[in-house]
């Protein structure tokens, strides 16, 4: 354990540990927006269930709008959730409404803005060719169809969908518990009061809403001290709360303040790794104890935030069965500014994007990359990422970004 191991071999271990998605359960419509849908879903109905009016105007047969001028009888009329019992005949037409149903007979619709009407007869003001206006059965879907595949994660579009194929609940895979745990001494909770060498904590709020971007269940463990006893008290509570992945923050490293990673193995937890090639994030931890995944991550906030684009969000995706869960969230882009060469380690700079003349994101550097500037990570639009050793580049060299936008961080 005491090498460096690759950005790319960390993330492929971390999926390992959720070699399969947890167990499906069934919900409301209501509370479906945002689940991992968990088997394919397949129309109950079909979608619209009979021929209907696309506009508000009159049925006829076509054959005797096909040519002007063309004067023709009112027989009856048609609202939407409200039939024409009656057949239009030669010579006839029907009063429609949008989403009424065709009556017997009829084959095509003129819109009202075509038509003068005296009474209950109608003089045409335009041609109306076969189908015109018409929604035939199943235009939409048809039972039976297949409308959203496994894995999706249900945006309110395909939750509307759902709903129009006449599915009440939804099978979606359960959220993952994700207990985190903020460790040191020298944090205190925003709000209370400060000693001379103490700092407020940050990052466990930021986990938080990782997770929650993620469609997972934050649980809160507060901040444990620097002592055997705090952690290992956390660490059974994580286990209560049968957490499907447990996130530590901070003193996973092997220092004499370092206790987290001891707490853990004392506990039980098989150790997988604990140092990466990468900066910042290097004593990124990660293990498993019991069923519980552990991901412990380092103590400074862009550190942390890091490395929970890269490694703790593809993880709870795993988790919830979506597809592609460890893909690459990068993209191509083009320095704005010159970069000096890289060290050994895969390197993540935080910056600001914004569309050049071609619309290629070019990407700025922030000019202080320490990992504890919390301010810095705030403001930031994403991430360069340089390969290890990789060469001076100059202004306008291609490089991969990874923008926040759309990442729910």
């Amino acid at each position: 354990m005491s090498g460096l191991i690759s950005v790319e071999e960390a993330l492929e271990r971390v999926l390992a540990s959720a070699d399969a998605p947890l167990d499906e359960e069934r919900v409301r419509l209501d509370a479906a927006h945002g689940r991992v849908l968990a088997r394919d879903l397949v129309a109950l109905r079909t979608q619209p269930p009979f021929p209907n009016s696309a506009m508000d105007g009159y049925a006829l047969r076509a054959v005797d709008a096909s040519a002007l001028p063309a004067t023709l009888t009112v027989i009856g009329e048609a609202a939407a959730g409200r039939s024409f019992s009656g057949i239009v005949g030669p010579g006839q037409a029907a009063r429609i409404f949008t989403g009424a149903p065709m009556p017997e007979g009829a084959d095509a619709i003129v819109v009202q803005e075509d038509v003068r009407r005296e009474g209950d007869r109608i003089d045409l003001t335009a041609a109306v060719p076969l189908g015109e206006n018409l929604r035939h059965a199943g235009l939409d879907f048809r039972a039976g169809e297949a409308l959203i595949q496994a894995g999706r994660r249900l945006s309110p579009r395909d939750v509307a969908l759902a709903a129009a194929a006449n599915h009440a609940d939804l099978p979606v895979r359960k959220r993952a518990r994700v207990a985190i745990l903020a460790t040191g001494d020298e944090l205190v909770a925003p709000g209370g009061t400060l000693g001379p060498s103490q700092i407020v904590a940050s990052n466990n709020f930021a986990m938080a809403g990782v997770v929650e971007s993620c469609g997972g269940v934050a649980i809160d463990l507060g901040i444990a001290a620097d002592t055997m006893s705090a952690l290992e008290e956390a660490i059974r509570r994580a286990q209560a709360a049968q957490a499907d992945v447990l996130v530590t923050l901070g003193g996973a490293s092997v220092g004499d303040h370092d206790l987290v990673q001891k707490a853990l193995v004392a506990a039980g937890m098989e150790l997988g790794f604990w140092r990466i090639a990468m900066r910042p994030g290097k004593p990124l931890m990660h293990g498993l104890l019991g069923g519980m995944r552990v991901l412990g991550l380092p103590g400074n906030p862009t550190s942390s935030m890091v490395c929970s684009i890269l490694f703790l969000r593809p993880l709870l995706r795993a988790l919830h069965g979506e597809p592609a869960a460890g893909a690459d969230p990068s993209r191509p882009g083009r320095l704005a500014v010159d970069l000096p060469a890289n060290g050994s380690r895969q390197d993540y700079m935080r910056c600001s994007l914004a569309r050049d003349v071609g619309g290629v994101l070019a990407a700025t550097p922030a000019e202080l990359q320490d990992s504890s500037l919390v301010k810095v990570m705030a403001r930031a639009d994403g991430l360069i990422v340089r390969a290890p050793r990789a060469g001076a580049a100059k202004a306008g060299d291609p490089c991969r970004i990874i923008a926040f936008e759309g990442l729910g961080v």
